[in-house]
């Protein structure tokens, strides 16, 4: 198992500079990770620095709060997916989900999906705002609005990816959407128990000192 090919290089603080992404693509390059996960208005930037490698772009989208219109979220990730990206990290209407406004929160993902079309679509949950049957009922909606992926977090709420909901998560999807766990993953024993469970992809800005924990304990 190359743990490296489960991760998402990912660098979304606001304070990121044009320096740090080309530094996060080029670690991705050098560590042959699957993707680097950036703000939307760095794609084209993360584009130009991938060049024609196998290393994918994933943006974000609705980042960090999902409280924006959904026509707002299908403009953005219609323009990412044109500067380059080919996967789109959505955050879920969580307001919306909490009110048990389910039409609109499955009309939210289905108008995103239904703009990118083949392109992926990652859907962050924020598992920390949510109660165990509120995690149900969105990978419920987001299995109608036929997402590919459930995510954990964004890494900038109150806490990240638990094993408790991921096994929930896992559980509610079955074998009908991938998971991505994120926030607060940072060694390679930590992300090699969420793989264990059945997560996919692993969403983190700590890829490389995994990657070479990973080539430790290969080589141990």
């Amino acid at each position: 198992m190359e743990l490296n090919r489960y991760i998402d290089h990912t660098l979304l603080s606001p304070t990121a500079t044009e320096a740090d992404i080309l530094n996060l693509c080029d670690e991705a390059l050098k560590h042959n990770f699957y993707s680097v996960c950036v703000n939307s208005c760095y794609v084209p930037i993360a584009k130009q620095a991938l060049g024609r490698s196998n290393v994918k772009i994933c943006a974000v989208v609705g980042f960090p709060l999902g409280a924006m219109s959904t026509e707002a979220k299908i403009f953005e990730a219609k323009k990412a997916i044109e500067d380059g990206a080919s996967e789109i990290d959505m955050v879920i209407n969580i307001g919306r989900l909490k009110s048990k406004n389910h039409v609109a929160v499955l009309k939210d993902i289905s108008d995103v999906k239904r703009a990118i079309g083949l392109n992926t679509l990652k859907v962050i949950l924020e598992i920390s705002e949510l109660s165990k049957n509120e995690i149900v009922k969105a990978c419920e909606i987001c299995i109608d609005a036929r997402a590919d992926f459930v995510k954990t977090s964004t890494g900038f709420s109150t806490s990240g990816a638990t094993l408790t909901a991921v096994k929930i998560m896992k559980k509610s999807v079955k074998d009908q959407l991938k998971i991505k766990a994120s926030g607060g993953i940072r060694d390679a024993e930590t992300a090699l128990k969420y793989i264990e469970i059945g997560v996919h992809r692993i969403g983190t800005s700590s890829g490389v000192a995994m990657s070479n924990e990973a080539n430790i304990f290969k080589a141990s």
